[in-house]
């Protein structure tokens, strides 16, 4: 056999990696590992502790006697958990259809490049930046019947104008969709209008040429160009309604009575107003695992590798 020379075997050794290139490999992970671990552990493992919670026999206090799924029986045999529900359809059903509904429009009328153009799209996203208290609490004022819309109306000699939705058992919701809405729309506005600037002009002109009217290039052509962002907007709708909490405190604190309970509200009101965490924390678990089959598959389709 022939031996290997000297100088192959020093080639084909693997050279040593410097200190200083595995500190720099390093020093990032090492940077991140104390923020990832706490994260880890306060979302993740408090997620699992309300999972446990949910499972035991705790009211006032914790406790952690095992108690399987007694909490989850009482919590859909109570009334107003299933007002909770009920609400949470309407709302989370007018929210995103109306929202969705007048983000396009908007959208479609600044597609049109108007001068203002700019203008008016500041103005229409200027409600997402405000928090959902502030905007609840504004709405509280215009449409409490003695302090906004209805007294000005009366003050300018329209005494038979009523609009006393806001202290109306079988109204009062509404009002919460009213300014959710308002908040929520110029953002689905810039999402739509940010899928209508990336559709191919080419398509468009070549549909023009073919004699195509506008309404139908928008109805037959660009709409249906834009199921991603239709999918996206229904994504990020739908999980805002799901946990909607601090509009409603703000606007009707769940009132009047318990007429506009959502999911989160009545787990906060079990949990911290009531004495009842077991059960706070099984309406939590309900809540995150509603909000789980919504965003894992969108996870899922975003993520995945398409072959």
């Amino acid at each position: 056999m022939n031996a290997t020379p000297p100088a192959a075997r020093a080639a084909s050794t693997p050279s040593p990696v410097p200190f200083a290139a595995r500190l720099s490999e390093w020093v990032p992970r090492l940077v991140l590992a104390p923020s990832f671990v706490l994260s880890f552990l306060f979302i993740y493992g408090l997620m699992a502790w309300n999972g446990y919670f949910s499972l035991s026999a705790s009211r006032l206090l914790p406790n952690y006697e095992f108690a399987g799924i007694q909490q989850y029986a009482r919590l859909f045999e109570s009334e107003r958990w299933w007002v909770a529900l009920t609400n949470l359809g309407i709302f989370g059903g007018l929210f995103i259809f109306v929202g969705m509904a007048i983000g396009l429009l908007l959208a479609i009328l600044l597609d049109q490049r108007i001068r203002i153009e700019g203008a008016l799209r500041t103005i229409y996203l200027y409600p997402m930046a405000l928090s959902f208290i502030v905007t609840g609490t504004a709405w509280k004022w215009i449409l409490n019947p003695g302090l906004g819309l209805e007294k000005l109306m009366h003050e300018w000699g329209f005494t038979a104008f009523a609009f006393d939705w806001l202290v109306n058992p079988d109204r009062a919701i509404y009002t919460i969709v009213i300014a959710g809405v308002w908040q929520s729309s110029g953002f689905v506005m810039a999402l739509f209008l940010a899928g209508l600037r990336g559709i191919d002009d080419s398509i468009l002109k070549a549909a023009q040429i073919d004699g195509a009217s506008l309404p139908r290039i928008y109805w037959r052509i660009i709409i249906p160009s834009l199921r991603p962002v239709f999918f996206s907007t229904l994504m990020i709708l739908a999980h805002l309604a799901i946990k909607s909490f601090d509009l409603v405190m703000a606007l009707t604190a769940g009132g009047p009575g318990f007429s506009t309970d959502l999911p989160a509200t009545f787990m906060y009101t079990m949990a911290f107003s009531r004495g009842q965490i077991g059960l706070g924390a099984a309406s939590a678990t309900i809540m995150l695992a509603t909000v789980a089959a919504i965003v894992v598959p969108y996870l899922y389709s975003e993520l995945r590798v398409k072959k």
